[in-house]
């Protein structure tokens, strides 16, 4: 890799310009089967509503515990070159199978291998980013990562659509090998724009944990893992929004209002994720990191005390999808700066461990709270648990500059 020379303002290396594309073509992929799953099911195959949530609570529980596993893999060069590779084809072709699927328990399994190929190349993907740029460009490198993410997020369900009305239902599912497979060609893109390394290593992989838990590192994710805990996810945003608009809107209103406004918060996060890295490289990520946590409280209170209003809602919304742009990027950027050199997969690994039960946490004790007392105290409850979270950000920060000076 040819990096940027002292004084040189280059990021947009064709490494970093091959994972965005990546990015966005894999969740325009994904996002196709995810958005017909519920009618697929339901419809064509006749199971019951309890069989979806069983499909894809088992599917993301395999993708976080991937994850994890991936980053030791990840920690060589060499591997996670072709963990990558392979875990953007394999998440592609599962996906799409899913189009050929007579009964329900086929959909799960193919379903639980394309999550757990998504989760185990995120890692590599994230540690092959780091090798595509400069250090000093690591905020920008990630946030247009995260951008490009976004913007599938925003594009794929819409392509879902378009393709349900030209080719129907199923064959809209299998169609969506295509973004798939081009997203892993993008992956083999970066891979020969990349420096090769010198040498495969030959010692065993590892589980590393505890000495990523030390210093500056192990600081900042005790703050990653307050945030985590109280960041719930965006389906409880939609339902709120849903509920509040039902009385005065009619249900199908409420629901396509909602539907949206969840659009927006996809826009906003794409729109912040770049600004944010540049504040990360600027600033330093702690800060972008501790803007989004605060945005994210706002968020949250705004839920709690919203009454029917649209423009209320749209702004709590925005917030929160600003808010998921900067942190996200944050993250990425503050552990390929922290972690070492020879554990970058790990730390990445871990970092999307810690996601992944913290998401866990924050929705089942949102949806708990929610379900036995209200949904006001439920908000309320998680926008606290940021206050908290920016507080732990803030005294890591301050211990680590002590540490350093």
């Amino acid at each position: 890799m040819s990096g940027p020379r002292p004084g040189e303002d280059r990021w947009l290396t064709p490494g970093v310009r091959g994972i965005g594309l990546a990015s966005l073509l894999s969740d325009l992929g994904h996002e196709i089967p995810t958005a017909l799953l519920p009618s697929f099911l339901t419809s064509v195959l006749g199971a019951p509503a309890v069989v979806l949530g069983l499909i894809e609570g088992i599917a993301d529980a395999l993708s976080g515990i991937a994850k994890f596993a991936g980053g030791p893999i990840a920690d060589d060069p060499a591997r996670r070159r072709s963990i990558a590779v392979g875990g953007y084809a394999a998440s592609a072709v599962m996906s799409s199978l899913i189009g050929l699927a007579g009964a329900a328990w086929q959909v799960g399994v193919l379903r639980a291998g394309a999550w757990s190929a998504r989760g185990i190349r995120s890692p590599a993907r994230n540690a092959l980013l780091a090798d595509a740029v400069d250090p000093r460009a690591y905020g920008r490198a990630y946030g247009f990562e995260r951008a490009m993410d976004n913007l599938g997020a925003v594009g794929g369900p819409l392509l879902a659509l378009g393709l349900v009305a030209v080719v129907g239902l199923r064959e809209a599912i299998l169609l969506s090998v295509i973004p798939g497979l081009l997203a892993a060609a993008a992956i083999v893109y970066t891979v020969r724009h990349l420096e090769r390394p010198r040498e495969r290593r030959s010692a065993p992989i590892r589980i590393v944990v505890r000495p990523l838990l030390r210093g500056g590192l192990g600081r900042l994710l005790v703050g990653v893992a307050i945030f985590e805990a109280a960041n719930m996810a965006a389906t409880l945003l939609i339902l709120r929004a849903t509920e509040l608009l039902s009385p005065g809107l009619g249900a199908a209103a409420a629901t396509s209002t909602a539907i949206l406004l969840y659009v927006g918060f996809n826009i906003a996060a794409t729109a912040a994720s770049i600004p944010a890295g540049r504040v990360a490289d600027a600033r330093g990520p702690r800060l972008a990191f501790g803007g989004g946590i605060v945005l994210f409280a706002l968020a949250y209170a705004i839920f709690a005390v919203a009454g029917p209003s649209v423009a209320l809602l749209a702004g709590g919304f925005i917030a929160a999808g600003i808010a998921s742009g900067a942190t996200e990027t944050a993250e990425h950027a503050a552990v390929a700066a922290l972690a070492p050199t020879e554990s970058r997969g790990s730390a990445f690994g871990l970092l999307a461990g810690i996601q992944s039960m913290g998401d866990l946490c924050a929705s089942a004790v949102v949806g708990l709270l929610w379900t036995l007392v209200s949904p006001t105290l439920a908000f309320a409850v998680a926008a606290g648990a940021m206050v908290v979270a920016v507080g732990a950000v803030a005294l890591g920060r301050t211990r680590g500059e002590a540490a350093a000076g």
